[in-house]
């Protein structure tokens, strides 16, 4: 995957993170010598790998883990776009429009900024490099003459021949920003002429602003968007505007910033049904009126408002954003879409009664295993009694190891933590067992288990233990519907409520309470200090104990 080689990296000679990305073996060779333009920030970062070079490292400006989250995904995205097109050997045709909407991303970053008193911003002149602009009259003088400089090296011919050697390199860059190695003989020429009358109408511009005036250049509209090229009549379409390709890529920089699995699963498989509705892949064909068909046809195929409107109308919106901020789309169709929901009726607590809990807890103390794997009968045995205790969600429970269950001084401890599988916020905390739990012979189960997960046989990877969680939680609801099958309280959710209640009614501390079910603090106060495992056994201990 592309983001296991890219880490943010620390020099004791500065406080800034580095960016590395390990350059791909298999195109290490072909890059050598090319000048690389990376974006970077506000501006873009020039990059020439050599023969020697093992990979592609810069500081990255800052030290605030945030923004390097949001730097290091950019930027890693960028450069899967470069090695990909360093991957795909044959030439790109393109059409008249896509080199001139190609020479647009020119135009709009010569012309379009602002230069006046104390004003920075960044720009590029071809042939020279991107340059901050001045902020005295002397720099911008200087700046000025060197614009003029290159206008007069490109010429006023236009002719394809003459504009390879000043424009050539500056094409290639934008090309690689597309996905894009070469082109052939006549894209060229088109590129070239494209970029050169997108540089003099630039030109124009700024020259109209160096002489005081402002107006909007009502040349700047003629640029259309940008469209990827199909590499032949035959091949499907490009990653970069299929609506499944817009989801992998996504993927790729939320991955880096943190983003869960989950969302991209739920992601894939809304933008999969879409697909389907409207049978065909293609991003640029899709309207708003394609986006209310879909929500008419998953209304009527009996998904929820709430479904439809919170995970797949949000979903889309999501992608499409992300698609049109990176140009890959001229604009959102799922924008301004979504679905009125209305409160959804409370017709009994969303936890567990007493009576219910005991029938559960009874249904898996006296469970006798059958044909099932081992793991998935000692989940049956042990989770629902875990929950009850621990008010843990029952993933969380599920995907145990044996090494997060342990002793901590005098009490017997499970470490509910992101390593062993995922955790909704991301951060591990420690819940003492409950003595009913001890008496009922869980330790003579966990000391007769091997090594690794308790409950689940998962892959080796975090999609391979979701999938098993998943698949074990949807077993071990089946089996709790068996004795409870009120449709209005949640086989897994009913735990983490009960819990609460019964903590309310013993008059634990909510802070105690929240920290072992790893809910979030409710103001800045409460994420001071640490809630510490003796007060998390005090808590425990008033639990009372279930008569099954």
């Amino acid at each position: 995957m592309l983001f296991r080689v890219v880490r943010p990296m620390k020099r004791k000679s500065s406080r800034s993170a580095y960016f590395v990305q390990r350059i791909p073996a298999d195109i290490k060779g072909r890059i050598a010598g090319r000048r690389l333009a990376i974006p970077f920030g506000g501006s873009t970062k020039f990059v020439t790998p050599t023969e020697r070079s093992q990979s592609i490292s810069f500081s990255l400006g800052t030290d605030d883990p945030a923004q390097v989250k949001i730097l290091q995904a950019a930027i890693a995205g960028h450069l899967e776009t470069i090695w990909q097109a360093f991957r795909n050997d044959d030439p790109v045709t393109l059409s008249h429009r896509q080199a001139t909407a190609l020479a647009g991303d020119l135009y709009r970053i010569w012309a379009d900024s602002e230069v006046g008193a104390r004003t920075v911003a960044i720009e590029h002149i071809p042939g020279i490099g991107w340059k901050r602009c001045a902020e005295s009259q002397e720099e911008h003088e200087a700046y000025w003459a060197a614009v003029v400089d290159m206008w007069e090296r490109v010429g006023s011919s236009g002719d394809a021949k003459d504009l390879e050697q000043p424009l050539g390199p500056l094409v290639d860059r934008l090309l690689l920003s597309k996905g894009i190695r070469h082109v052939d003989e006549d894209s060229r020429a088109i590129l070239l002429s494209a970029f050169w009358m997108a540089m003099r109408d630039a030109f124009e511009s700024r020259k109209r602003n160096a002489e005081g005036n402002y107006a909007p250049d009502p040349k700047a509209t003629r640029f259309p968007d940008w469209r990827a090229p199909l590499r032949s009549a035959g091949d499907p379409i490009k990653a970069d505007v299929s609506l499944k390709g817009l989801v992998e890529d996504w993927w790729t920089e939320a991955q880096a910033a943190g983003r869960k699995p989950s969302t991209y699963e739920s992601y894939r498989n809304t933008m999969a049904k879409l697909v389907a509705v409207l049978e065909h892949d293609d991003a640029s064909r899709v309207t708003p009126e394609d986006i209310l068909r879909f929500k008419d046809v998953r209304l009527a195929k009996g998904a929820s408002a709430k479904t439809v409107k919170d995970s797949d109308l949000a979903g889309l919106k999501t992608i499409f954003a992300w698609a049109k901020m990176n140009r890959r789309i001229a604009t959102n169709p799922a924008e301004g879409i979504t679905l009125k929901v209305s409160k959804p009726r409370k017709l009994r607590s969303k936890g567990f009664s007493d009576a219910e809990a005991a029938l559960i807890l009874r249904h898996a103390k006296g469970y006798q295993a059958g044909r099932e794997a081992p793991k998935l009968a000692a989940a049956k045995r042990w989770v629902p009694w875990l929950c009850a205790f621990t008010g843990a969600r029952v993933g969380e429970m599920l995907q145990l190891r044996k090494q997060d269950v342990r002793r901590e001084g005098n009490h017997w401890v499970v470490h509910v933590t992101p390593e062993a599988g995922p955790v909704k916020t991301d951060e591990a905390r420690v819940v003492v067992l409950h003595q009913q739990v001890i008496e009922l012979g869980f330790l003579g189960f966990l000391e007769g288990s091997k090594p690794g997960h308790l409950f689940i046989t998962p892959g080796s990877d975090e999609l391979g233990i979701r999938k098993a969680v998943k698949t074990a939680r949807n077993k071990v609801n089946m089996f709790v519907r068996e004795v409870v099958q009120d449709p209005n309280v949640d086989p897994s959710h009913g735990w983490r409520h009960r819990f609460k209640t019964v903590g309310i009614d013993e008059q634990v501390e909510m802070r105690v309470l929240d920290a072992i079910q790893g809910h979030a603090p409710r103001n800045i106060s409460e994420g001071y200090g640490e809630v510490t495992i003796r007060a998390i056994a005090d808590a425990i201990a008033r639990f009372p104990s279930i008569k099954v």
